[in-house]
């Protein structure tokens, strides 16, 4: 079944693999945090099909009370938004799909990835195309306004509403926080103390783009240490954060196998750092480790949005020495230096350097991403701007 796109909204780039699932797969899944967007992106992608959203209380009841009656209603070409709120769904649909035998007959879409995905695995498998929206990469916001600066898409972040809606910053993040706790941190476990979970929540953004020590954690916020693993499950669940794990490939004696965190979205990051505005981002004392999770979640955003399977990595020795990422594609790997400075100079090469002079390496590429406009080449290392640092993928 060929399946086209409808115009007249913001061009998200992930419209085009949807649409590539949706020829390939009987069900495409489209996972991703609460208003990164994907109830438009799917409403809008898939225009001529139904929609039920699993967020209706009325619509939850009949499908959960009634499944035969409710795919009775909606038997084919069929969105059902938030369907994590009734996983036993999946099980008929995995029926009704063997039965028709045809491709792009339910889009669903999910805001908890690791409950979902356990579901979809289980009654889905090999019958599902999985997909990820995060919230607006820089490019898309760049080609949507090229005025944007990069202090304003690191202070607003890359929500969809913020955009649409003219609403201010810290009036969306603080509503979303609310939100987030209400209706997802909620529905996988109760916390019942929400000042603690936010406190913990802004320490950890204090700490994006850092190994974080789970024992100095919890003494911060005064929980235990099983505790703090138990919290960042959570967040990883709900798409808040995320995890870079260590490249220790022919280094596995030398090196620390800690992940580091990061948030998916910086303009959260900056809200719980009490980040006014955008003047403020430059003098901040974390502006290097938001412009780092600025550039890292970009590219997890690029790899998402063009349906690539490239795995990204962090490298550091038992000395200290290290560099913010490894990109593995295939057989190639690449290094790369993420610098905050707009103006080039030698010492942001330090870890690249270090990095150049290890006997029998299997790194061959060497960049450096920083914030200035030009790109060019410094001793056979790709200087890349902001702008341009999707290439590298």
């Amino acid at each position: 079944m060929a399946i086209t796109i409808c115009t007249n909204m913001i061009k998200r780039n992930i419209e085009d693999e949807l649409l590539k699932l949706a020829n390939e797969f009987p069900v495409v899944a489209v996972l991703g945090p609460r208003q990164s967007g994907k109830t438009t992106i799917v409403k809008h992608t898939f225009s001529t099909y139904k929609y039920v959203s699993m967020e209706d209380s009325d619509s939850r009841t009949f499908a959960s009370e009634d499944p035969r009656g409710f795919f009775k209603k909606y038997d084919k070409n069929v969105i059902i938004d938030e369907i994590q709120r009734i996983p036993e769904l999946l099980s008929y649909i995995q029926t009704i799909t063997d039965n028709m035998n045809e491709e792009g007959i339910f889009i669903i879409t999910g805001s908890h990835n690791y409950l979902l995905m356990e579901k979809v695995t289980q009654s889905l498998a090999g019958r599902v195309g999985i997909s990820t929206l995060l919230p607006l990469s820089y490019n898309e916001l760049l080609n949507d306004n090229e005025k944007i600066t990069l202090f304003d898409l690191l202070y607003k972040g890359g929500y969809p509403r913020l955009y649409d809606k003219k609403i201010r910053t810290s009036t969306y993040y603080n509503s979303y926080l609310h939100t987030y706790i209400e209706r997802d941190i909620r529905l996988i476990k109760n916390i019942s103390d929400y000042d603690l979970f936010i406190k913990f929540i802004r320490l950890l953004a204090g700490r994006t783009g850092q190994i974080v020590n789970t024992v100095s954690l919890g003494d911060d916020c005064g929980i235990s240490h099983n505790t703090v693993k138990e919290w960042i499950s959570l967040l990883e669940t709900s798409y808040i954060i995320f995890k870079l794990q260590p490249f220790y490939k022919n280094y596995n004696k030398r090196l620390i196998k800690s992940p580091k965190i990061y948030f998916y979205d910086t303009g959260l990051v900056s809200f719980l750092l009490g980040i006014k505005d955008s003047d403020e981002i430059l003098t901040n004392y974390m502006y290097g480790n938001i412009f780092e999770t600025f550039i890292i979640s970009n590219l997890i955003k690029f790899n998402y949005n063009h349906g690539k399977f490239i795995n990204f990595y962090y490298w550091r020795d038992n000395h200290r020495n290290e560099v913010d990422l490894i990109i593995e594609d295939g057989d190639i790997f690449k290094v790369v230096e993420i610098k905050g400075g707009s103006t080039f100079n030698k010492d942001m090469l330090k870890g690249i350097n270090y990095m150049q002079k290890i006997p029998k390496q299997d790194f061959h590429n060497f960049s450096l991403i920083y914030s200035g406009e030009d790109d060019f080449t410094y001793n056979s290392v790709n200087i890349t701007s902001w702008k341009n640092s999707n290439y590298l993928l």
